[in-house]
């Protein structure tokens, strides 16, 4: 299962209990910017594998996240603020996992 988590624009406290709830049960997290990332896990004391996703590795990434996917992980794909898809890289992946019939959940937060 791939889980489009949207993360928060500004303050880290606006991050939703679901969202915080799959990031802790994910088996990995794609961020596009791992250093954001970082500081919301850590605020939040969760520990999970950290990649990094964005524009210039996104053809690469996307294929080892299909794989990891296909053998049955579940990762969620961040931005550094957002939901990954409006402007950032997550088509490609999201249009890949579709694809391959694995699903996808849209994990919501706080708008501008």
């Amino acid at each position: 299962m791939l889980y489009i988590v949207a993360t928060p624009i500004g303050n880290l406290e606006d991050i939703t209990l679901r969202a915080l709830r799959v990031l802790g049960e994910v088996d990995f997290i794609a961020a596009e910017d791992t250093r954001e990332t970082r500081k919301l896990l850590f605020k939040y004391k969760i520990k999970k594998p950290l990649f990094s996703y964005y524009k210039d590795n996104e053809r690469k990434m996307a294929g080892k996240i299909l794989q990891l996917l296909k053998e049955g992980r579940k990762i969620a794909l961040v931005s550094d603020r957002g939901t990954p898809g409006i402007s950032d890289p997550a088509y490609l992946l999201v249009k890949l996992v579709r694809e391959a019939k694995i699903p996808v959940a849209s994990i919501p937060g706080a708008c501008a």
